[in-house]
């Protein structure tokens, strides 16, 4: 009788629910001369839980920023010489490809493996990436896939990267065409945005960076757009205060909804941060990349807020108040891609989304707009009025 009860509990299937959770905490600070010797941010930062330790960092840099301030490989070199104490360089900064050519090349992210394996970094050493949001992307998959997890310190020099992508928890590279294939979510040790950064930027990067406040405002902040509308002047032409301001509210936003919307790893088929985003992702990559992020997600609001107030969502005239306000800021609102036709006749933008919904699994989720500053989720999308939206567009776009 023994044996049976022993054969009888072996074939029984046992089930374990394992649940725990994971506090993530990381610092958002602003300031200016982050690299100046006498600014604490950065070493302050780094060594916030280990204040006792030397801390080995590898540091990349972006080249376009390189271009525009040539000397500063020596400006961080000479910051850890003044911190010696509590910073080792365990290479000079080390420069890599800006903007999506970083992200396109898998050998970019092998090498800078490469080179973590070869200095032994380990798990408490830090990797501190300073560019813009296409190399903060890359180094931070790099940082995440590495050991598991190596600390990773974003130092954003866009106001995309500022106010966007450099304070929030992802991480990745395309592959085959298909944007953010291969990514991570992993929250970074700590951001400095250094406003400094921003003034070195030319101007159509300084505008296109915009369109991520105005996206965030919309789905979120009324009263945030509505400043926008007011200062819209101000930004055009690039005030420090009216800029530094944007770029707070909007990051702070970001953090919010990142923090508090019940989903920062978006396990869900819901991503609110992504208003506008489905047809821009799909802009870039029909342009090969000539419209830059800020400027396709801007198209892509404009065209959401139309569909929005055709589907009987958003209230008559809120689309050209949105359209007005994009383009104070400096944007145009068309491309010639928006028109582009597949063989079977399609507008090939409505590609983007079938790769929207299998980019975040299951059903499609699309943000669209319930007002100004208050987004609502719809699971379709009309293409008829989507190709009336186009056509909105256009017209417009006619003198």
């Amino acid at each position: 009788m023994a044996e049976i009860e022993r054969a009888t509990r072996a074939a029984e299937t046992i089930c374990y629910l394992q649940r725990f959770t994971v506090a993530y905490e990381y610092p958002v600070v602003f300031t200016r001369g982050v690299f100046r010797p006498d600014n604490p941010a950065l070493v302050s930062t780094i060594s916030r839980l280990e204040p006792d330790r030397r801390h080995r960092c590898l540091v990349f840099v972006d080249e376009g920023l390189l271009r525009v301030r040539p000397g500063l490989s020596e400006e961080i070199r000479a910051y850890v010489a003044e911190h010696r104490d509590r910073l080792e360089l365990v290479a000079p900064p080390l420069t890599v490809p800006g903007g999506e050519k970083i992200k396109n090349d898998l050998f970019h992210i092998e090498w800078m493996m490469g080179l973590v394996f070869d200095h032994r970094l380990d798990r408490h050493s830090f990797i501190v990436a300073v560019g813009g949001g296409a190399v903060l992307d890359a180094v931070g998959l790099v940082a995440a896939t590495s050991h598991r997890g190596i600390r990773l310190v974003r130092v954003p020099t866009t106001v995309l990267a500022q106010n966007d992508s450099g304070v929030g928890v992802k991480n990745a590279v395309n592959l085959r065409g298909s944007k953010n294939f291969v990514g991570t979510f992993a929250p970074p040790f700590a951001v400095l945005n250094d406003l400094d950064f921003v003034e070195l930027l030319p101007p159509r990067d300084k505008i296109a960076g915009m369109a991520e406040a105005v996206k965030v405002a919309l789905i979120r902040d009324g009263a945030f757009f509505a400043w926008l509308e007011r200062n819209a002047e101000a930004l055009a032409t690039f005030d420090p205060e009216a800029m530094a301001y944007m770029i707070r509210r909007c990051a702070e936003l970001h953090m919010q909804q990142i923090a508090r919307g019940g989903d920062p790893f978006e396990t869900g088929s819901a991503r609110p941060l992504d208003f506008g985003h489905w047809a821009a992702h799909k802009l870039e990559s029909l342009t090969r990349h000539h419209l830059r992020h800020g400027e396709a997600v801007a198209i892509g609001i404009a065209l959401d807020t139309r569909y929005s107030v055709l589907a009987g969502l958003l209230a008559p005239g809120a689309d050209e108040r949105v359209c007005a306000l994009l383009e104070l800021l400096g944007f145009r609102l068309w491309n010639p891609a928006l028109q582009a036709r597949l063989p079977d006749g399609s507008l090939a933008i409505l590609q983007g989304l079938a790769e929207f919904r299998e980019h975040l699994g299951g059903e499609l989720t699309i943000t669209l707009l319930a007002d100004l500053g208050r987004g609502v989720e719809v699971h379709a999308m009309d293409t008829r009025l989507i190709e009336e939206a186009v056509s909105w567009l256009a017209e417009r776009e006619r003198p």
